[in-house]
């Protein structure tokens, strides 16, 4: 029984099944999805089925990122377009969308509606997209919508001594209330880094699959990871978000 967590997918369906490949995934194993599921490469709705589909036979844990709220809000408002989700990606989802019945778009509705702000596992281990400002921990967050956005817990562990222990009072607050922490959200490309990076007890899987980087899954409990190619190479007349 293993669990992986799936960085950010930005509607590259094709290097998901590349990676679920290699996973050789059985039904016992669980996989945790970091978010951020469409907006960029030309297979958001196509991502979204094929999710629906795995979790019948998958245990899938959903977490929701901000593009998927923007695309959740486009589904429910009759479709009206937010301007700046249409210049981040919203244009390829919609073009997705038009082979899409109304009954589809309402199971996908369905979807986004019931992700998963964030998840905490029995091993006091979290899994959220962005990240979160309260120093109390996530149930005390005061603006949940920082859990789809924050980059500031990301920006304090990469600028914080790593060489404090973690009993030191001089410890990030934020981040002593869990054992590890899982994000998306930030690619680790913004970085140079082409591989999930680590920084005091936080994990980050996004890297860069939005743009030129790779789709990333990680076994959360022996930390190999696995990985696509980088997605230009698997959709080479599409620009991504670049």
């Amino acid at each position: 029984m293993r669990t992986f967590a799936i960085g950010d997918i930005h509607g590259g369906l094709q290097a998901l099944l590349q990676l679920l490949n290699q996973l050789e995934i059985t039904e016992e194993d669980t996989l945790i999805f970091m978010g951020d599921y469409v907006d960029g490469w030309s297979e958001s709705a196509q991502v979204i089925e094929f999710l629906i589909n795995l979790s019948e036979k998958i245990n899938c844990i959903f977490i929701k990122g901000n593009h998927d709220v923007w695309c959740e809000n486009w589904l429910e408002n009759n479709e009206d377009v937010n301007p700046s989700w249409y210049l981040h990606g919203g244009k390829e989802t919609i073009e997705s969308y038009h082979s899409f019945s109304e009954e589809a778009k309402k199971q996908h509705l369905h979807f986004f509606k019931n992700l998963k702000m964030y998840y905490l596992d029995a091993e006091n281990r979290l899994f959220l997209h962005a990240g979160f400002t309260s120093m109390h921990g996530v149930d005390k967050e005061t603006y949940t919508h920082k859990f789809c956005t924050d980059r500031t817990l990301w920006e304090m562990a990469l600028v914080a001594d790593k060489n404090i222990d973690k009993s030191s009072k001089f410890y990030p607050k934020r981040v002593q209330h869990y054992n590890e922490i899982y994000i998306g959200h930030t690619p680790t490309t913004n970085y140079d880094e082409l591989e999930p990076m680590n920084v005091l007890n936080i994990w980050n899987v996004d890297t860069g699959a939005a743009f030129k980087g790779k789709l990333t899954a990680i076994n959360i409990d022996t930390k190999a990871y696995f990985q696509s190619d980088d997605l230009p190479s698997l959709y080479p007349n599409e620009k991504g978000r670049n």
